[in-house]
């Protein structure tokens, strides 16, 4: 039978995280034929080591350095057999019986770039970068400084699709991204300049720009423990705002000068007020 499937999850010191993860991935996917490849990017906790007898059929790589997320999910697609890439954080978990309807999905849809679900916190808050808009000086400065997460404009958080609906979008998040893997090859996969943050805003930009479509399935929903794997400290301002900086570098420098600057300014004034606030 083929491989319809290859679920990707990149660790790093999340081991209960990572268990229950792999839990839901159990439960939830059925009816379809599938693997499960975690990479190990050389967590300081070994714990995960002991989910490798539990989780028999789960195929784990151990990375002898952090190199991000981006080159840690590159190096595990390489082993990946599936028509489909599911690139799954570990602080995630799946809560129902609907992956072979979104392959259906997928599958029945022309140029189609890749697929991001409906995401929650577990208070039950919807969290709005589910679905996205690439950013441009306009939404960048709402984003960077004017809280419209809850009204129904368009918007950098797509707030005029509602959050059950199926629709075409710009930007879904990397927390639940689906592609095939033949498209993923064929665009370069994940630009390793990323370390962290910004590289599903880059490859979703990347497939509009190669002329696929991107879509929001808000049939499904996800649990993500947004913030439970992530310290906020400097060291995580540096990469968010650094892959930001990265992004319009790559994209609005040569092209869009004017844009390129009012960014940059954006982003640096920014940056600074919320390293003020870790003071």
């Amino acid at each position: 039978m083929n491989m319809n499937l290859s679920v990707i999850i990149v660790n790093y010191n999340v081991t209960r995280l990572l268990r229950n993860c792999l839990l839901s991935i159990q439960k939830y996917i059925k009816d379809v034929e599938y693997e499960v490849i975690v990479i190990d990017n050389a967590s300081t906790d070994s714990s995960w080591g002991d989910l490798i007898p539990e989780f028999p059929s789960v195929r784990f790589i151990a990375s002898d350095i952090n190199g991000g997320f981006s080159r840690a999910n590159n190096q595990a697609i390489q082993a990946a057999k599936g028509e489909y890439l599911l690139l799954l954080n570990p602080d995630t978990e799946l809560e129902g019986f609907y992956m072979d309807r979104i392959l259906d999905f997928a599958d029945t849809q022309s140029d189609f770039g890749c697929l991001g679900v409906r995401m929650h916190d577990a208070d039950g808050n919807f969290l709005p970068e589910s679905k996205r808009s690439v950013p441009d000086v306009f939404n960048s400065f709402e984003k960077l400084f004017i809280n419209f997460k809850k009204n129904n404009s368009k918007s950098y958080y797509r707030n005029d699709i509602k959050e059950n609906a199926v629709a075409e979008v710009e930007v879904v998040t990397g927390a639940f991204l689906l592609i095939k893997k033949e498209v993923y090859e064929k665009i370069g996969g994940l630009d390793e300049a990323y370390f962290m943050y910004g590289e599903d805003i880059d490859l979703c930009y990347t497939l509009l720009q190669n002329g696929y479509k991107n879509y929001y399935y808000g049939k499904a929903s996800l649990l993500h423990l947004k913030g439970e794997s992530t310290v906020k400290d400097t060291v995580y301002l540096e990469r968010f705002y650094g892959a930001m900086q990265i992004f319009i570098d790559k994209y609005y420098k040569e092209s869009k000068p004017v844009q390129y600057s009012f960014l940059k300014a954006g982003l640096k004034l920014r940056h600074q007020i919320e390293k003020i606030k870790l003071k």
